[in-house]
């Protein structure tokens, strides 16, 4: 992470200032909200939750940057300004390509309009809770009710809090609080206080860390934004959380979406079948192209040493597989052909690395496929005619 730097200039410091004085300000790389965003993708990459909710969510760019991870089937924001939420649900919509190659699991997003203080059964038993940049803005009253709700009733397995470090401030040109609608700014001290009396009433452990590298000989003052990551002690949510008033909404949902994925019967057939489509016409193609090899071998005569004119197995395989892909492959029975048709077994075709990632059940894959490929009388191959009208010839020329 680089460290801030003092330059000459009337730009805001990460987004969060609106007056600066022109004589310097101190510029972060990367902005310092996208440093903050990288903490919560770095603890996601280690921890991989499924279930993640973020208080606060604004203009929900955080919960975008989420939503491309695999490990999250849940994804939540919460927001106060119902309005924003409106404008950028948007952003959270699957995109074309998400329908081409789906998630391996499903994910919903939701969006609710609420306040951190309210208590709402529907974020029970996440596994984190992000609060980012969140409490400075809440009154005395609401910051005395956010530890109870949100580390004693929604008791998540990991809670992560930011907050400006006041410590931080003078090295900023004219900055009392960094923004009009903040309520306060804690000390390093403060925020530890604070952090390590809610961890010891709620049993949690807290780590304190932060983002924003101060300036060469400033490194006293500590990070600009400072942070806290809350563990539970156990790891998981308690059973009498999840017993308490289950049915408590006060959340308004502003927006949902669900994304396609292959735990979804109809997603799956789509890309099954596509997948086995384009393999079963490779392996069509190699066919043909080891029987021209195998006439024009005859046409020529045999080579001096040779003893078999048939291609080797490899010749199908004509891709770059692991040994082990290799031998499992070849462990299945062969394509074969009757007359003008193409035989390719299932259990060949499901030996394949992309087939056999989707599904390596044979009876399922042939209970998907049956409205949709040709398969042989016993259901054990697919079928197709080896030349097409289309096929490239070299007598055509």
């Amino acid at each position: 992470m680089e460290m801030a730097e003092n330059i000459p200039c009337n730009s805001v410091v990460g987004g969060n200032f609106k007056e600066v004085c022109p004589e310097k300000v101190i510029r972060f790389k990367p902005p310092l909200y996208k440093q903050r965003y990288q903490f919560v993708r770095d603890l996601v990459d280690r921890h991989e939750p499924k279930k993640v909710a973020d208080l606060g969510c604004g203009d929900t760019k955080l919960l975008k940057l989420l939503k491309i991870y695999p490990c999250i089937q849940l994804l939540v924001g919460v927001d106060i300004n119902e309005e924003k939420l409106h404008s950028n649900g948007h952003r959270l919509s699957p995109y074309l390509g998400e329908f081409v190659k789906p998630r391996d699991l499903d994910l919903t997003v939701t969006l609710y309009h609420g306040s951190a203080v309210e208590r709402d059964s529907r974020l029970l038993g996440f596994d984190l809770i992000t609060c980012i940049e969140l409490i400075e803005h809440l009154d005395s009253d609401d910051l005395a009710r956010f530890p109870d709700v949100v580390f004693g009733y929604l008791s998540p397995a990991m809670v992560v809090i930011s907050t400006p470090n006041a410590e931080f401030n003078p090295l900023f040109p004219t900055v009392t609080l960094r923004d009009a609608d903040h309520k306060f700014e804690w000390s390093r001290m403060e925020f530890q206080t604070w952090a390590s009396h809610v961890a010891n009433c709620y049993n949690y452990r807290v780590e304190f860390t932060g983002v924003g590298t101060p300036p060469a000989g400033s490194e006293h003052v500590g990070y600009c934004t400072q942070i806290g990551v809350f563990t539970k002690n156990g790891g998981k949510l308690s059973e009498p959380s999840f017993s308490q008033q289950c049915d408590q909404h006060v959340y308004k949902p502003v927006y949902t979406t669900s994304y396609p994925s292959l735990q979804q019967e109809k997603v799956l057939k789509f890309v099954l079948v596509g997948e086995l489509l384009i393999q079963v016409d490779r392996l069509r193609l190699r066919y043909q192209r080891m029987l021209r090899d195998r006439d024009r071998e005859k046409d020529q005569g045999p080579k001096p040493g040779d003893t078999d004119s048939c291609p080797a197995p490899h010749l199908l395989l004509g891709a770059v597989f692991t040994e082990a892909e290799k031998a499992r492959i070849e462990s299945t029975p062969k394509p074969f052909c009757e007359g003008e048709k193409f035989y390719i077994p299932l259990r060949r075709l499901l030996t394949y690395p992309r087939l056999h990632r989707l599904c390596a059940d044979e009876d399922r894959v042939r209970s998907l496929i049956a409205d949709s490929v040709c398969l042989s009388s016993d259901g054990s191959a697919v079928v197709v005619d080896l030349h097409n009208s289309w096929d490239y010839r070299p007598e055509d020329n």
